[in-house]
């Protein structure tokens, strides 16, 4: 369990502090509208009514206490900056913050981000990649160009088992899940496991060897 300061309430910023807490952290709510507070109160472990980019504000709050910071202020960048340059200020110890803007993600990180989320720009490339091929069900972003997905088993694969289809020699891909007809899911399943046609495959894979992938799953 970590202990989180989540600045502003936008959609976001709701959605962000419902997951935090459903993973047993201790988020505390702060956002200058009274009303974007109300519905989270009963979850959150505390919330406070204040000005964001008020230093004395941030002050109060002890920043230097909370493990993470998550500055969720959305399209206002001025306040995103004062904020995330003030939590720095004070002695954050990591301070999250969002942008899709190129430009506006290095200032962010010049000024004292010590991550960006893409909330838009990773949502559009999850359902580009998603709904491009009727092969992939779920794809996951890492970085250096490699990713997680949910894919369906080349035919050569089917009726072997991991180690004799020898997926990682061939394609430098490595299987650490499968789900199952019945939705049963095996995390880092055993080298004898034998792929079945409709089982779907949790691949950690990079970009350019899912694509001669992709091509060879075509009829």
């Amino acid at each position: 369990m970590k202990s989180m300061l989540l600045i502003g309430l936008g959609d976001f910023g709701h959605h962000l502090c419902r997951h935090l807490v459903e993973m047993k952290n201790e988020v505390l709510i702060m956002d200058k509208n009274e009303d974007a507070l109300e519905d989270l109160a009963e979850i959150a472990s505390g919330r406070l009514i204040a000005d964001c980019c008020s230093k004395s504000a941030l002050q109060q709050v002890g920043v230097q206490n909370f493990d993470m910071c998550f500055v969720c202020i959305g399209s206002d960048f001025k306040s995103n900056l004062i904020i995330v340059s003030t939590l720095k200020e004070l002695g954050a110890r990591y301070v999250v913050t969002e942008t899709d803007d190129e430009m506006l993600e290095k200032l962010l990180l010049h000024n004292g981000a010590d991550e960006i989320i893409h909330p838009n720009k990773d949502s559009a490339m999850r359902a580009a990649v998603k709904y491009s091929s009727e092969h992939i069900y779920d794809y996951v972003r890492l970085k250096a160009g490699y990713s997680i997905y949910e894919i369906t088993p080349l035919r050569e694969w089917i009726g072997k088992s991991i180690l004799s289809s020898r997926i990682r020699e061939r394609y430098n891909t490595y299987i650490i899940g499968i789900v199952s007809e019945k939705d049963h899911t095996d995390i880092i399943p055993s080298p004898q496991t034998v792929i079945q046609a409709s089982d779907r495959l949790m691949v950690l894979a990079h970009e350019d060897t899912m694509k001669t992938l992709l091509k060879r799953m075509e009829p």
